[in-house]
């Protein structure tokens, strides 16, 4: 069997009006095609399509989700760093300077945490209707 050649390398420039192009691009958001340039060419060549009825609120609670991780890598960061820096101290003033911001760090943690409660308790209730 001959293997086919993969790569792309040719490129087809295409025009649509606004319209043409919404109503391409929301038949692929119902696809399993993660790209558009993947269902075009499905489309094109008469390949199988599959299309998903996905579950909006779990695409939303997905997204809250993927939000609520980058905050909570950023603040877990912003702690390694301070107690980086505390290893690094050997005078006491600056030992207290410190202090008055990890201070100011936890109640920004402790007010992003409780944040993110609520977040995930409105979701639990959406999600369990």
């Amino acid at each position: 069997m001959e293997q086919e050649n993969t790569k792309r390398s040719r490129i087809i420039g295409l025009r649509l009006t606004t319209g043409e192009y919404d109503g391409l691009e929301k038949e692929w958001k119902k696809s399993n095609c993660r790209k558009l340039s993947d269902y075009v060419r499905r489309l094109i060549f008469g390949k199988p399509l599959v299309s998903s009825y996905r579950n909006r609120s779990m695409d939303e609670l997905m997204a809250e989700l993927i939000v609520l991780r980058k905050e909570l890598n950023a603040i877990g960061n912003n702690f390694n760093q301070a107690v980086h820096r505390l290893h690094t101290l050997d005078h006491l003033p600056q030992m207290q300077h410190w202090l008055v911001g990890f201070e100011r760090d936890k109640h920004l943690l402790s007010d992003q945490m409780e944040a993110i409660k609520i977040v995930i308790k409105k979701m639990g209730g959406q999600w369990l209707q």
